[in-house]
């Protein structure tokens, strides 16, 4: 073996065994000094796409395992053996027999099963084994995503087709498995790597960007810091305070979020004020200046916070509205901290965090991070509930997109006008509140009052905010509500609703073609085709008089992913630019694609006929609106298209 890799390996397992022997038994040291040698020796003529040996791989898992995740020997051990049974001659009986039946379930649940066929590919059957071992233990999940951090740390030397699959399955279901364990720093990290190898080009560029600037603003950013210390010097030997930059890809996400480009959007850094929270003593006045520094041990994390906060904003101007209590309110990810923006000497909001050195431990640790049995069950619980509904109810959904959309989004509180706290996925809407809360609540949902405000259910829901859900019990979903939520459980009684009902294939009559929102009605043929007419249809009226009988009362709602034609005719006093105006109004304002447009003039007045496509009657009432509202146009009517 090369002695670089040689000498790389034996400080990396040192490092790694110092660190255990100061947490374990030595009983439990020697069973992870032994399961080092079985690693070593079972992949000993095994080598990595870099040319370096493959235990280098092993003894990286374990060191995340141990040293980023604080995790004991049986994981420390599992991760050394993670790729043993898969990939070398060894069994998972042996890993029995020499390391016991906890090693073993570890070791097996992060070991790609083989099949001759899979359920639906290769890859997804690996997600759900992985998530059902969650209903037993997280410890495993815990190895993989180590595991999927080291190889994304690694993932240069890959071939650019495999580094887009591995960073693909990445984004889609380790970044935001690792969020929703409250790993911060894993989440964050693994998402950063795969955007650096999905879009090298754009990471690149927001790199060199993010560089500039910092390179550009840190006398600044340093001044500001400066003047926090003088504000809360006299907790100096308690709080510390530091200058945290956003990876590319987070800053990345705020482009795309905020639809602007990198210098448009704030929050590329922020400052974090770190206290700590050892019992020091009581709080006594001062001579000099008053009073000692703040003494901790009789307040809780959060009145330490306010007074932090009350300090700064005594001198520093505070953003209005920005304050955000996430101590009292935790994300699900378990993650807290005080969160408000503050003005500083060059005019700009500077977002400050204040947090205790166990919220930070615990943002970096997640579920990990205060192990009691409680602790432990809760985060078992979040999981085995959706789990269980999703395997058991999903036979006509797909089974990972339902999970993820369950488990895998950021997350909004909003509550309820007696104060209930509702927890859902960023882009929620009132619908999913009223899911949420009972399945006949959203089945009967007709309207919701939203921080006392008059809203369609369809509204999208922001974090804090109070609503109410007003029913009817005659009220029942429409068709097109399976398009505005986001939560599985809303998903789910949707689509149960909608297989109830008989699904109706209808044609609109080519004469009066009938358009989504317009007064119809319906005639049903002996072969059971359903057409549509608007009942001022000179057709429908003629039908109606011979085939009463055949009349159906339907509703012939919008679809957002159906268009139909339209034409209309303008007419107008003829002057420059305006054919332009009428394009415009229609293409950029209405953002509807034309199909055919004519135009004549005669006597300066001009006829213009133009075609395009609508999703609905009122879609084309507005059309129409917008074009009348033109300087010039003096009528705009629909046509029937031949």
């Amino acid at each position: 073996m090369n002695d670089i890799y040689t000498t790389q390996i034996n400080e990396s397992i040192a490092l790694l065994f110092a660190n255990m022997e100061q947490h374990i038994t030595a009983e439990d040291m020697q069973r992870v000094r032994d399961a080092y040698a079985l690693a070593a020796e079972a992949h000993k003529e095994q080598f990595r796409k870099t040319g370096e040996p493959y235990i280098i791989h092993p003894i990286a898992v374990a060191r995340i395992v141990a040293e980023e995740l604080e995790l004991g020997a049986n994981p420390v051990i599992a991760a050394f053996l993670h790729d043993v049974v898969e990939d070398t001659a060894y069994t998972i009986e042996d890993i029995r027999e020499r390391f016991g039946d906890d090693v073993a379930f570890l070791v097996g649940v992060v070991t790609k099963q083989k099949k001759d066929k899979y359920e639906k590919s290769k890859q997804v059957d690996n997600y759900r084994q992985i998530l059902a071992s969650v209903q037993y233990d997280v410890r495993a999940i815990l190895i993989k995503l180590a595991d999927r951090l080291h190889n994304m740390r690694t993932l240069d030397s890959m071939r650019p087709d495999k580094q887009l699959k591995i960073a693909g399955e990445t984004d889609y279901f380790y970044a935001p498995l690792a969020n929703r364990l409250g790993l911060y720093h894993i989440k964050s990290e693994l998402e950063n790597l795969s955007f650096r190898y999905r879009c090298p080009r754009e990471y690149a560029k927001i790199e060199a960007l993010m560089t500039k600037e910092q390179e550009e603003n840190r006398a600044n950013l340093d001044s500001f810091m400066e003047k926090i210390k003088e504000v809360i010097s006299p907790l100096e030997r308690w709080v510390r305070v530091e200058l945290r930059y956003r990876t590319p890809y987070s800053v990345w996400r705020k482009m795309q979020s905020a639809g602007c480009d990198f210098n448009h959007i704030d929050g590329k850094h922020y400052i974090r004020i770190v206290f700590n929270a050892t019992p020091i003593g009581e709080r006594e006045p001062l001579d000099n200046d008053g009073l000692q520094p703040f003494q901790f041990d009789q307040y809780g994390e959060k009145k330490k916070a306010i007074w932090i906060y009350s300090d700064l904003t005594t001198v520093f101007k505070e953003r209005p509205g920005s304050v955000a209590n996430y101590i009292d309110a935790p994300k699900e990810n378990g993650y807290q901290s005080f969160h408000v923006k503050l003005l500083s000497e060059q005019g700009t909001w500077e977002e400050i965090h204040i947090s205790s050195e166990r919220m930070v431990r615990n943002s970096r640790l997640g579920c990990t991070a205060e192990r009691t049995e409680e602790n432990v069950s809760q985060w078992l619980n979040k999981f085995k509930g959706v789990l269980q509904d999703v395997a058991f109810h999903g036979k006509d959904m797909d089974y990972m997109d339902s999970v993820t959309s369950s488990f895998y989004n950021d997350d909004i509180r909003v509550f309820t006008p007696k104060g209930r706290c509702i927890i859902l996925p960023k882009g929620a809407t009132a619908l999913d509140f009223a899911y949420e809360i009972h399945s006949e609540v959203g089945t009967h949902a007709v309207y919701a009052r939203i921080n006392g405000k008059l809203m369609s259910i369809k509204s999208v829901l922001h974090r804090g905010d109070c609503v109410e859900i007003g029913t009817d019990k005659e009220s029942l979903p429409d068709h097109d509500w399976i398009n505005h939520v986001m939560t599985y459980r809303a998903k789910r009684n949707l689509r149960n609703y909608l297989l109830t009902q008989q699904p109706l294939e209808y044609k609109r009559c080519s004469h009066c073609h009938p358009l989504p929102g317009d007064e119809v009605i319906g005639f049903k043929a002996e072969d059971g085709a359903i057409t549509l007419h608007k009942r001022n249809c000179t057709t429908a009226i003629r039908l109606a008089s011979q085939y009463g009988d055949s009349i159906l009362a339907v509703e012939f709602e919008k679809n957002e992913q159906l268009l139909y034609p339209v034409r209309v005719q303008i007419r107008g006093v003829d002057r420059y630019h305006l054919l332009s105006d009428l394009i415009y109004c229609i293409t950029e304002k209405l953002h509807l694609s034309i199909n055919k447009l004519s135009t004549e003039t005669n006597d300066r007045i001009a006829v213009c006929t133009i075609d395009f496509a609508v999703h609905s009657a009122g879609e084309l009432d507005a059309a129409i609106v917008s074009l009348s509202a033109i300087k010039g146009i003096d009528e705009v009517y629909r046509m029937d298209i031949e």
